[in-house]
């Protein structure tokens, strides 16, 4: 978060400081001042403490039952936040003058006004001479519309000083949000997302060349997932990581593990005493239980030498034994869970995610994937994969539907 600080805010706190009558909110004043003084060369220093100092400051006047200092504390945050224009604070507290008011600042005012009006009537010039018989109502309804397209002002990287609004974005934006917002895909904040895809030059083009806008959800949808996997990816890679640091990245990615499930389970305990890790529903409307295990950081070797060949390690084992012991528990609670949560757990299947192949650097990739697919040629209701071969598979799937769209 950008912060400012300057001698304006320096001044302006001065006269907070005068405010109030509480040693408690000087001292947390004093905190700021000597935050702000401390920059090397001279420079008032910026940051987040800087922020963090001026809510202490502004939740210590409140404690002491200085609302108009509280008030004054706010105008200094929203100022080093850039909520506060520096001519409007500057004029607000009179910083630099004795009561007098400044020229300048009246110019600027005067000439954003000017600059406003001549756009105005340039811009109404050019909407009567495209639709000459226009109504005082739809003139302003027109202007109307424009003012919403300013919240997706963009500056071209190829025009210094220039600005662009482009026409008709804002309402592209509204309809893309209740396009995201039925439920077809899914987004944490559809109206930033619509924002965002209204605001891009590859979003419109797109619209543009379909006009279901089932090309756009589609592109939305894909570049959704490619961050989802680039994420996944690097939690899976990262030595440190653990099962619930996992578990987070895969939560709301069905889609990783292959078309035939369409979606996630509501509930992870349905059986007394075990909770799964995540619940999948498969297209029959089967269950699916998905047993992760740590990645890079597993403590015990994936696969160990036996009798010249490759074999699955104890982990392995354990974690398959884990995942059988979970569907036992389905298959006896099969009714009750079926009645109770509309799950059916009779042809519940499991993965085991455990290891990568980077545990094994001296042991080539295909061989620590040969040895598993070996050991899951003999399991009836249980797969075994790396974390590496699930993004792997993702990533080649999802390079198809990119290729295809």
């Amino acid at each position: 978060m950008a912060t400012r600080s300057d001698m304006t805010l320096e001044r302006q706190l001065g006269e907070v400081a005068k405010e109030t009558a509480d040693e408690e909110v000087r001292a947390a004043l004093a905190a700021v001042f000597a935050y702000l003084r401390s920059g090397t060369g001279g420079r008032r220093r910026q940051g987040k403490e800087l922020v963090r100092l001026l809510e202490t400051a502004r939740a210590t006047a409140a404690d002491a039952g200085e609302w108009h200092v509280v008030r004054l504390v706010q105008d200094s945050l929203d100022y080093a936040e850039g909520r506060i224009l520096r001519q409007d604070f500057e004029e607000r507290y009179r910083l630099f003058q004795d009561g007098g008011r400044k020229e300048r600042h009246r110019d600027f005012v005067a000439g954003s006004l000017r600059a406003m009006y001549e756009w105005l009537v340039a811009e109404g010039d050019a909407y009567l001479r495209e639709h000459p018989g226009a109504s005082a109502a739809e003139a302003l309804e027109h202007f109307r519309a424009r003012r919403e397209d300013t919240a997706f002002l963009r500056a071209p990287e190829d025009r210094p000083g220039r600005y662009v609004i482009p026409r008709g974005t804002a309402e592209i934006s509204v309809w893309l949000e209740r396009l995201l917002r039925s439920g077809r895909i899914e987004v944490e904040d559809p109206a930033r997302e619509a924002r965002r895809i209204a605001a891009s030059p590859e979003a419109l083009a797109l619209l543009a060349a379909d006009t279901d806008g089932r090309l756009l959800l589609r592109a939305v949808e894909l570049r959704r997932r490619t961050e989802s996997l680039e994420a996944l990816r690097a939690v899976a890679e990262d030595p440190t990581a653990t099962e619930r640091d996992l578990q987070r990245a895969l939560e709301g990615s069905h889609w990783i593990f292959g078309g035939r499930f369409v979606g996630e389970a509501a509930r992870r305990r349905l059986v007394p005493g075990d909770e799964v890790d995540l619940p999948l529903i498969r297209g029959d409307g089967a269950l699916h239980i998905v047993e992760l295990k740590r990645a890079m950081s597993l403590p015990s070797p994936l696969i160990k030498r036996h009798r010249e060949a490759w074999v699955p390690a104890r982990a392995v084992h354990e974690a398959v034994g884990q995942a059988v012991n979970y569907l036992v528990g389905l298959d006896e609670h099969r009714a009750r869970i079926r009645a109770e949560f509309g799950v059916e757990t009779r042809r519940a299947g499991a993965l085991v995610l455990v290891g990568h192949p980077g545990l094994h650097p001296d042991v080539p990739e295909r061989e620590v994937d040969e040895a598993l697919r070996t050991f899951n040629s003999h399991l009836a209701r249980v797969e075994v994969l790396t974390y590496k071969e699930l993004l792997d598979n993702a990533e080649r799937s999802l390079a198809a539907d990119i290729e295809a769209a």
